[in-house]
């Protein structure tokens, strides 16, 4: 298992980690397989969206925050309830495929870490693992 260190800049942000998973991959030299990305915070998050298009990033954090308004009268009180329910619904794991070496993406996926409650210093876990 990878740690991943991830630095938000932005109190929401959309950081593209495809990268970092890919050589993850790499260097576990799985073939086939899967690995797993999970986020251990209840403010972030992960997901499988595009990546050539940073609007698509911009559109999707846009509308998380029309849907889900920072500022609300939430009963929790720390001010970052609303970052709470995104990650929810974004979620803290996904499991990628992996097949010769690669990540199994769609030709426009990419792998996002979902900060919302930055900026802050987060860990990121990745495991590869292969067919037996």
């Amino acid at each position: 298992m990878k740690e991943l260190h991830i630095s938000s800049q932005r109190r929401n942000q959309m950081i593209d980690i495809t990268y970092q998973v890919q050589q993850t991959v790499s260097e576990e030299k799985v073939i086939d397989g899967f690995v797993i990305v999970y986020v251990p915070h209840t403010t972030a998050g992960v997901t499988i969206n595009e990546g050539a298009d940073p609007d698509v990033q911009q559109d999707i954090m846009e509308t998380l925050g029309k849907l889900i308004p920072e500022n609300r009268s939430y009963h929790h009180s720390e001010g970052n309830s609303d970052a709470h329910i995104k990650a929810s619904l974004l979620g803290s794991s996904t499991t990628i495929l992996v097949k010769g070496g690669r990540l199994v993406l769609g030709t426009w996926q990419h792998v996002f870490f979902y900060e919302g409650d930055g900026p802050r210093h987060r860990t990121v876990y990745v495991s590869a693992q292969k067919n037996r």
